[in-house]
């Protein structure tokens, strides 16, 4: 529609003439979005983009659709129509318009009003979900469901956290099978790492090439998890190329990251990342360039409308890599730079830079790679610079050296849950006390009081006609699951009763929403699992001022879940207390370090040897296992 409808002259008329126009940046606005595309839904039993509205100039809608050609066509109303009908309506019948919007506002108020009633969250909450996952799994090629195919990975990070705590081999297969087709598709860009948004088959081939961050950032984490729980070094290597593209190509030279790539260059899908042999000999040369094409499928026929799409699908060799393999695809990355161009989105977002500093931060953690760490801690200066007011405020966006709109609920909860990740990483309690300070704020500004949950925009904001609350998941967790995920970590690393009251409640609201489709709930789910099945909590009190080493690499490598890690010395203890006060129980030692395990109220006796707390962590493992 920008290139059909608002560049042309007769449209712009028509537009200038009556109306005024409003073009909505989602990203910035997912408030306005939101609260439209129930109108859509609504009015037409559907929603999606571009999305369309008339309304009132009281932002009340009496008209939404989606995409509207210019003209009629194929039986769809055209765009140049629609506008003069309306126009001619507002002089003459505006009283039906006005009705019509007074009626689309009350039933999306009505439906705003329904609440999901609370309920305790147990375990066939979950294992309904992974039963539903089960149902829809296409067992050949990995993912969920028919074409088109989305990545989804916080679906992936609940099947993988199921597993464990199920010991469920479908689960896991589920998982692992989709993260390697994926991986093997062309969807992931096969030259210069990183996934595009979706795949138009559903086999993982040909994806829709726009690059986003949030994607490229949950699936980062995703491959990171697979890798921590099986070992295999192609999960590695596929999260070490997915976080190497982001830091290339959608890095801001302070530390933060840009939202992505367009999917077109020079007015072309997909251009910038196909290629036919002839074009690849005339880089590598000819022996180099057959062996290319033969590696990665470029043929003469193509896979994409005349050209192919590098990809690993019919490779049986897929998780090598040779060393010619990888300097051939240096050259390739090098040469489609200079031959043409992708647009970039070079906004800055705070909940989607918090989903990257997450990612970083779990790459440090695992993989004991301190650049990872030093680029989750620059990100972070950034959105306290850039996307932070004096008060402690978050923005939505910067762009240009300019901060705008007010943080909403994704802003809040997506960057305590980073925050509480980079504490996973460096034990450094600052981070666990500025991730209690911003769901302080979360919970000012945006909890529902009455019913539970929490609003998508905050109560001093500006107000539209209806104040969501969303708990369903979508190509992004929904901001009220990750809200239920950092209260349930809050909860267990600090003990305190506000925190443990927060999370019941928010987590008993979450179980009411996904009680009756637990499938589109999923990170929900999986935060519902911290308070389902058991937990652990290791204290490690020192002599010494820094983490010692070995409790570094023991975190490395142990995959107990729903284990929170506690690192208390003197030169820390006063601001672990004020963050968890029961630590002020735990003594220093004079030398050395005392580790305390604890699983459901009961500790064991303190020890020096991380090797009695690994073997008792298996143990514990073990026993949940059977239960």
């Amino acid at each position: 529609m920008a290139h059909e409808s608002f560049e042309d002259s007769e449209i712009a008329e028509i537009l200038n003439r009556d109306y005024i126009s409003i073009k909505v940046d989602r990203e910035e606005r997912p408030d306005v979005d939101a609260v439209y595309m129930a109108v859509c839904q609504a009015m037409t039993g559907s929603g999606g983009w571009p999305l369309t509205i008339l309304m009132t100039p009281q932002q009340k809608p009496f008209f939404a659709g989606t995409y509207l050609p210019k003209t009629s066509r194929r039986g769809m109303a055209g765009l140049t129509e629609l506008l003069e009908r309306v126009a001619q309506m507002w002089r003459t019948e505006r009283d039906a318009l006005l009705d019509a919007s007074e009626q689309a506002v009350d039933y999306l108020q009505r439906e705003m009003q329904q609440q999901s009633d609370a309920v305790r969250p147990d375990r066939s909450l979950v294992r309904r979900a992974a039963g539903m996952f089960a149902r829809s799994y296409d067992g050949q090629h990995g993912g969920f469901g028919g074409a088109p195919k989305f990545p989804t990975p916080h679906n992936l990070l609940f099947l993988m956290r199921y597993a464990q705590l199920e010991q469920d081999e479908s689960a896991r297969h589920m998982a692992e099978h989709t993260l390697t087709q994926m991986a093997r598709g062309g969807i992931f860009d096969q030259i210069g790492g990183g996934f595009s948004r979706y795949s138009t088959d559903r086999i993982w081939l040909a994806p829709h090439f726009e690059k986003m961050l949030y994607d490229n950032a949950l699936l980062s984490t995703a491959y990171l998890e697979a890798y921590r729980l099986t070992g295999n070094r192609y999960y590695q290597r596929i999260a070490e190329r997915t976080i190497g593209y982001v830091l290339r190509e959608l890095t801001h030279e302070d530390g933060g990251f840009f939202c992505g790539q367009d999917a077109d260059s020079e007015g072309v899908e997909g251009k910038y990342y196909v290629f036919t042999p002839e074009e690849v000999v005339s880089v590598l040369g000819k022996d180099d360039g057959q062996r290319f094409c033969d590696w990665f499928g470029i043929t003469k026929q193509g896979n994409f409308e005349g050209k192919s799409i590098p990809n690993l699908l019919d490779n049986p060799r897929f998780e090598e890599e040779p060393e010619e393999i990888v300097r051939m695809c240096g050259r390739m990355r090098e040469y489609r730079v200079t031959r043409t161009k992708l647009h970039l989105d070079d906004k800055v977002l705070t909940s989607w830079n918090a989903l990257m500093i997450l990612a970083l931060a779990k790459a440090a953690q695992v993989l004991g790679d301190a650049p990872y760490l030093q680029a989750a801690e620059r990100a972070d200066k950034f959105l306290q610079k850039n996307l932070t007011d004096t008060s402690g405020r978050l923005y939505i966006r910067w762009r240009d050296g300019e901060a705008a709109h007010p943080g909403q609920l994704e802003d809040y909860a997506f960057y305590a849950l980073a925050l509480l990740e980079l504490y996973g990483a460096t034990l450094d309690a600052h981070y666990l006390l500025r991730a209690e300070r911003l769901s302080q704020q979360m919970i000012a500004y945006f909890l529902d009081e009455e019913h539970g949950g929490y609003y998508l925009y905050a109560s001093n904001a500006e107000q539209l006609i209806s104040r969501p609350k969303e708990s369903y998941d979508g190509a992004l967790p929904s901001g009220n699951a990750a809200a239920g995920m950092v209260l349930a970590r809050l909860a267990q690393l600090t003990g305190k009763t506000h925190w443990i009251e927060q999370s019941d409640r928010q987590l008993q609201f979450l179980a009411g929403a996904a009680r009756s489709y637990p499938i589109q709930h999923s990170f929900g789910v999986l935060a519902i699992t911290a308070d389902v099945y058991d937990s652990a909590e290791l204290v490690c009190v020192s002599a010494g001022r820094d983490v010692p080493k070995e409790l570094l690499k023991l975190l490395e490598r142990i995959t107990v879940p729903n284990l929170a890690v506690v690192f208390k010395s003197s030169e820390n203890a006063s601001i672990l207390e004020e963050a968890a006060p029961y630590t002020a129980d735990y003594p220093i030692p004079e030398h050395g370090a005392r580790y305390y395990l604890c699983r459901n109220g009961s500790c064991s006796s303190p020890t020096q040897s991380l090797t009695e707390i690994e073997r008792l962590l298996s143990e514990s493992t073990k026993r949940a296992e059977n239960l």
